[in-house]
């Protein structure tokens, strides 16, 4: 009995923490002329943060309806090059808050009005807000059309649900809002086995032993050993997962994980909806080292310690599973995707005789979640990782490495230093500072970067003062400081004079090395002017706003790097 009563609890206790569910009938669908089908949904793990709504395809166009679906009123728009793009907030009258995100544009007055703002604060971007009086809506009425902007990679639209006093995120799937057609249950790809000792209360975890999965049927799963997997005294499995839908190639997250020892409840991972300070925390529910490397989810059948309690309605010693030497005990692992469809694994243990014990290394420091600890590398470098920061404790080894080589245009002017490992995740941004040789012309230019598990380099941010360079980041691994002397690439997508009376806008493509893309300023006859940034598309556009005259304009763009390198093209062309 006591193992259906725990996850019975689990979920009282969450519908009491979360409020009443959501009632469909409350909503319509928010997008028309449209197959429904999908391309993403709810609490999917993504690079450093949980994906926040579903993403219905728009078949593959731009421009589709999108309607409120209750009433309400607009109470945010927002325009932007990355993220959501172009996006639309409305405050419904039933307590939740619909967005909309990656739109081509909005309906023409609100469209108006954001051009209008946009004009008056010369600024690319707009995050306008407005009380009930102003655009109120009724369930249906148009308030937009679907598009690809921001950080989109194909037309679509992103959309998701919040509680509105508490702006907690809402799986709409799991709650009955969006149905989509799926009778394919999640697949079990892979297995893997960590096992765990602890020295002065910090966790150390042995290199991972991973097995091979098959199905036997559907929803079904085995490992393809018949033996009973070696266990130590204490340890955690990590599933790799996955999920499908009808109609669609796309892979999906799973809505539930978990775990049973000899038919007793364990452990269970589950997605019913987040706020966005939790949304990091998508790095601590994954066993993240896998995850860095994976095409599935690699979901830690195992609390951190720092990991949210709001994910896991069963934790029993967090996940820890203890075997004694000889000991056989029977393991079921379930998954479960947000329509309702299961898989299961199921496989014995046996307890080694032999077990991990954890060594402790001198030269090692210890570093404590609750605490602050600063790491010094002499008196070049050191990071403070403020508290909260990590996900549990861990004892780490400073030390200088040899310096990586740079991309074209890059300068390093450091060894790397190590401080936390690239298979480190941070909730909270570290602060680093190096003190390094920078030549006087470079000093403007110069910035940290770190090289990932591939020896890439990439922009970590910071600026240079008198010699130092200090930068706060959640990015870990071999830092290092370059200076970035390219400037970004820019060029017109026509012809100088050329007759865009038929445009719909004017079109430059844009690029940059390596520093990233900051600022870019557009002028037409002298005048400035807004203009989008889709940087997936490396494109900036002027999307006109005025009636062809068919006279001849003159064009300044101004392009600049985060390290303050610009690029300036001028051309003309006739409209």
């Amino acid at each position: 009995m006591r193992r259906f009563l725990i996850p019975l609890l689990a979920t009282v206790l969450a519908a009491a923490a979360y409020g009443q569910r959501l009632d469909p009938a409350d909503y319509v669908y928010p997008v028309l002329d449209v197959s429904r089908l999908y391309a993403a949904n709810f609490g999917e793990l993504r690079p450093a943060h949980f994906h926040a709504g579903i993403d219905i395809k728009t078949d593959g166009v731009e421009g589709k309806p999108l309607v409120a679906v209750a009433d309400g009123y607009v109470s945010r728009v927002s325009l932007a090059a990355g993220g959501y793009g172009r996006a639309i907030y409305l405050t419904l009258d039933n307590g939740t808050t619909a967005v909309y995100g990656h739109l081509q544009r909005f309906r023409d007055d609100i469209e108006k009005r954001v051009r209008e703002e946009r004009y008056r604060n010369r600024s690319n971007g707009a995050d306008l807000r407005f009380d009930a009086a102003e655009w109120p809506v009724r369930q249906g009425d148009t308030i937009g059309f679907s598009g690809n902007s921001g950080s989109s990679m194909g037309p679509h639209l992103h959309f998701e649900l919040r509680d509105t006093p508490t702006q907690r995120l809402r799986n709409v799937v799991r709650e009955g809002v969006i149905r989509p057609e799926d009778d394919l249950p999640p697949r079990i790809m892979r297995l893997h086995y960590i096992e765990v000792d602890t020295l002065d209360g910090i966790p150390v975890h042995r290199r991972p032993v991973s097995y091979a999965v098959v199905r036997e049927a559907e929803g079904r799963y085995r490992l393809t050993r018949e033996e009973p997997v070696g266990t130590g005294r204490k340890g955690y499995f990590v599933a790799e997962v996955t999920d499908r839908r009808n109609g669609v190639h796309n892979t999906f997250g799973v809505w539930r994980v978990s775990l049973a020892v000899d038919g007793e409840p364990r452990f269970e991972y589950r997605m019913d909806g987040f706020t966005h300070d939790l949304s990091r925390c998508c790095d601590a529910v994954s066993c993240y080292p896998m995850q860095l490397g994976s095409r599935n989810e690699a979901i830690r059948l195992a609390r951190m310690e720092r990991s949210p309690a709001c994910f896991y309605p069963v934790a029993e010693e967090r996940g820890i599973v203890r075997t004694a030497p000889g000991e056989v005990r029977r393991v079921r692992i379930e998954t479960e995707d947000d329509c309702g469809n299961r898989s299961a694994l199921e496989f014995d243990i046996r307890g080694r005789a032999d077990t991990f014990r954890a060594k402790a290394d001198p030269a090692a420091t210890a570093l404590r979640p609750e605490r602050t600890s600063t790491l010094r590398i002499g008196r070049t470098a050191h990071v403070t990782v403020p508290a909260g920061a990590l996900y549990e404790p861990l004892f780490v080894r400073p030390e200088i490495r040899t310096a990586p080589e740079a991309p074209e245009g890059v300068v390093v002017l450091s060894p790397a230093y190590r401080f936390l490992d690239c298979t480190t995740p941070l909730r909270l941004a570290a602060t680093a500072e190096i003190r390094a040789d920078i030549p006087r012309p470079l000093q403007l230019r110069t910035l940290l970067a770190v090289r990932n598990r591939h020896g890439r380099l990439s922009a970590a941010g910071g600026r240079c003062n008198n010699g130092i360079v200090r930068a706060a980041t959640r990015s870990t691994g071999d830092f290092v400081v370059v200076a970035d002397t390219l400037p970004p690439r820019v060029r017109p997508l026509f012809e100088r004079g050329a007759d865009l009376s038929r445009a719909e806008g004017l079109r430059f493509g844009a690029g940059d090395n390596f520093s990233g893309i900051a600022a870019w300023s557009l002028e037409i006859d002298g005048q400035w002017v807004p203009c989008d940034r889709f940087p997936i598309k490396g494109t900036l556009v002027h999307f006109f706003d005025t009636p062809p005259a068919r006279s001849r304009h003159t064009v300044r763009l101004s392009v600049t790097d985060a390290c303050g390198n610009t690029t300036r093209c001028e051309t003309e062309f006739v409209r």
